[in-house]
């Protein structure tokens, strides 16, 4: 387990600070970043009331391979879940958290250009 220090000038991590900023001012409290584990990774980890969010961050400037929502196949979908499990195992007292995923898609680095999907996919998609 491991949380990474994001580089805040590459591209990915721009995006994933947008995002926080967007759903922290919709009233979800992110409560992890770059939550790593072999296998998988979660961009964000977030509460919303007593519901724990994990939340993909996707940022895809060029629509032509099907966009960002297009880029979250089966298998990101499985290495999220992997990191999700993992994650509410190491935490004593998240075992009976309602959880979700969510997913965050951005064209671009700006915030105008949000797109937040909640309940995007459950662990029976995976």
């Amino acid at each position: 387990m491991a949380l990474a220090k994001p580089n805040d000038t590459t591209p990915g991590a721009r995006a994933e600070a947008l995002a926080a900023a967007y759903l922290a001012r919709r009233g979800l409290v992110v409560a992890a970043r770059n939550y790593r584990v072999r296998g998988g990774e979660i961009d964000l980890v977030c509460r919303d009331g007593r519901t724990l969010v994990f939340v993909e961050v996707r940022l895809r400037r060029n629509a032509a391979f099907g966009g960002a929502a297009a880029s979250i196949g089966a298998g990101k979908r499985r290495r999220l879940l992997l990191a999700a499990r993992h994650y509410l195992a190491q935490r004593a007292g998240t075992a009976d958290v309602p959880c979700r995923f969510d997913c965050v898609l951005l064209d671009a680095l700006a915030a105008d250009g949000i797109e937040w999907i909640r309940d995007a996919f459950s662990a029976d998609d995976c």
